[in-house]
C-alpha cells in the first residue's frame, strides 16, 4: 500500500522521534511510505480559535499535499480527526468538497490503520515492562480508537495496567490548556494521581500533545512517571523518556 505520513506539528518541532518510528513501523508492516517536505499544520489551532479562513487556507494545503495515496496515516488522533473534519471546514459549497471527503475517508490513526488495515504485530521488545496507557479525547472520541494500540502493546509483549481514569481528558485540549490554565492543570493532577496508582512507571498514548502536558506537569511535582509515545515502544532505540524520572 502507498500511504503518506502526516507528521504532525507537535512531533516535527519537539520530537521528531515519533516521526521516525512511525516511518520505520509503516515500512515494516509493509507500506511504501512518502512523507511529504512541503507539509505543515493540519489547521486545527485555527479551526478550534474560530480562524476558518485559514483553517480553510490550510485544508486547501492538506489535499495538495496528500493527492494521489491510498491512506494518510497520522501518529496523533487529533490531527487525523482534524482531517476528517476538512470537507466541514470547506463547507458544502466549496468546489473541493469531493476532495476533502475522500481524503477524510482515507485518513488514518496510526495504530488503528496497523491493527486493522495491515494485521501488523511489532517485535517483542516489551518483555517485562509494564505501563499504563492514556486514551486521548480525539483518538478516543472522534476516532474510536481504542483497542488497537493495546492490542500492539500486548503483541509486543508489554504489560498494560489499566487505570481507573483511562479515558478521563488530561487537560491539554490543544488551546484549551492555555485560556484555562488552572482548570487543565487540575485535570492533569487528577490523571496523574489515577496514572500512579496503578504501580506502572510508564504512561504511554498515542497523542504528543497529552503526554508532553503530563511530562511536564510530573516533572513539576517532582514525581517519578515517565512517558512515551506508543510508537516509540514498539522500535528497538526509541528515545530518552519524558518525565521527571527519564535516563
Amino acid at each position: 500500500m502507498r500511504v503518506a505520513l502526516l507528521v504532525s506539528c507537535l512531533v516535527d518541532g519537539l520530537r521528531p522521534s515519533v516521526g521516525a518510528a512511525a516511518l520505520a513501523l509503516l515500512r515494516e508492516a509493509g507500506c511504501t511510505v512518502r512523507v511529504p517536505r512541503q507539509q505543515t499544520c493540519c489547521g486545527q489551532p485555527a479551526w478550534n480559535s474560530g480562524d476558518r479562513a485559514t483553517a480553510q487556507a490550510l485544508a486547501l494545503k492538506v489535499l495538495e499535499d496528500f493527492a494521489d495515496v491510498e491512506a494518510v496515516v497520522v501518529p496523533s488522533g487529533s490531527c487525523a480527526g482534524m482531517v476528517r473534519q476538512l470537507p466541514e471546514v470547506l463547507g458544502p459549497e466549496h468546489p473541493r468538497l469531493g476532495e476533502a471527503e475522500a481524503l477524510a475517508a482515507r485518513c488514518f490513526e496510526i495504530t488503528d490503520f496497523l491493527v486493522n488495515q495491515c494485521d501488523f504485530t511489532p517485535a517483542p521488545l516489551g518483555a517485562g515492562q509494564t505501563l499504563t496507557y492514556h486514551d486521548s479525547c480525539a483518538g478516543l472520541r472522534e476516532l474510536g480508537v481504542k483497542s488497537a494500540p493495546r492490542t500492539l502493546l500486548e503483541r509486543a509483549g508489554y504489560t498494560l495496567t489499566e487505570m481507573t481514569q483511562a479515558e478521563t481528558c488530561c487537560g491539554f485540549g490543544g488551546t484549551f490548556c492555555v485560556k484555562y490554565p488552572a482548570v487543565s492543570v487540575a485535570m492533569a493532577d487528577e490523571k496523574l494521581a489515577s496514572a500512579r496508582a496503578t504501580g506502572a512507571p510508564l504512561v504511554t498514548g498515542g497523542d504528543l500533545g497529552c503526554l508532553i502536558h503530563l511530562a511536564g506537569r510530573e516533572e513539576r511535582a517532582e514525581a517519578s512517571l515517565t512517558f512515551r509515545h506508543v510508537l516509540e515502544l514498539l522500535v528497538p532505540t526509541p528515545a530518552p523518556a519524558l518525565g521527571a524520572g527519564r535516563p
